[in-house]
């Protein structure tokens, strides 16, 4: 059985991204990493990058598989809500 992502719980009930872009930014702080050396890393500018910090886009499946890979987490730690 396919179970279907409720993104309304994983980025609030308005459907803005913000707990992940926070976990974003201190998975990206943790690796030492600049937004735009992260941007480089991505193939994208560096305002795609702070756009996603901030909420203001969403990011594409292959674009958040890409962060977890360059960051070390898995993609589910990403939309944790809260970081250890």
């Amino acid at each position: 059985m396919q179970r279907e992502l409720d993104f309304r719980r994983l980025w609030g009930q308005d459907g803005r991204v913000s707990q992940y872009t926070s976990n974003l930014k201190i998975h990206r702080e943790r690796a030492g990493l600049t937004q735009e050396a992260l941007a480089r890393q991505l193939g994208v500018s560096r305002q795609t990058v702070v756009n996603i910090e901030r909420g203001t886009n969403e990011p594409k499946v292959f674009l958040a598989i890409a962060l977890g890979t360059i960051l070390g987490v898995a993609v589910s730690e990403l939309f944790r809500r809260g970081v250890n």
